[in-house]
């Protein structure tokens, strides 16, 4: 009986391990192209058709949980940033992670926008686990005194939303660095510790 347990837990533990892989194969792949097969997806990760659409029945599941997935690591970057670093850094620093997943996942937003806007689809998904990580950020600098009091995620996400109009397929790191530091700047007038 005791050895029943290990078992499914090692089984568990493998299927969760297939999964990460199919999720981490299929953002590169959407990436690249929103209209990726999913056979080729499948292949790249190394796991038969049964396991994949054991995991993700059709492709809107996927995308879907792509999206979810990638947001989810930006999210979790903001606690590990303020582990390690002054709250101002640390949100400086996910500023420039939240840019770099914007411009990089152009072509998963494609996959979103394809899987979302035909009739019947899905809704896509709301940008919460990055709008609570900013929340953490934005509370921590406030504490620290390094920002002005008050301000809010969606205030936030408002003071960047220029990062959105900025063309991925050019040089856009030099444009999203002044863009967050016009950003950082503004928040940092009228703080009590400025």
């Amino acid at each position: 009986m005791s050895q029943q347990p290990k078992k499914d837990t090692a089984l568990r533990s493998d299927a969760q391990r297939n999964r990460e892989r199919i999720l981490r194969v299929a953002t590169v792949e959407l990436t690249l192209c929103a209209d990726a097969p999913l056979s080729s997806i499948a292949k790249k990760a190394g796991v038969g058709q049964g396991t994949f659409y054991r995991n993700f029945p059709h492709r809107e599941a996927l995308v879907l949980e792509v999206y979810r997935y990638e947001m989810q690591q930006v999210a979790d970057a903001a606690c590990e940033l303020l582990e390690t670093r002054p709250p101002a850094r640390a949100l400086r620093e996910w500023m420039d992670r939240l840019a770099r997943f914007a411009m990089t996942k152009a072509g998963l937003a494609d996959a979103i926008r394809l899987v979302t806007s035909a009739p019947g689809g899905p809704a896509r998904p709301g940008p919460t686990p990055v709008m609570e990580a900013a929340g953490i950020l934005l509370r921590a600098c406030e504490d620290a005194g390094a920002i002005r009091p008050g301000v809010t995620p969606d205030d936030f996400f408002l003071a960047i939303a220029g990062l959105w109009q900025i063309d991925p397929h050019e040089d856009w790191e030099p444009r999203a660095g002044r863009l967050l530091d016009f950003v950082m700047d503004g928040l940092r007038v009228g703080a009590p510790g400025g």
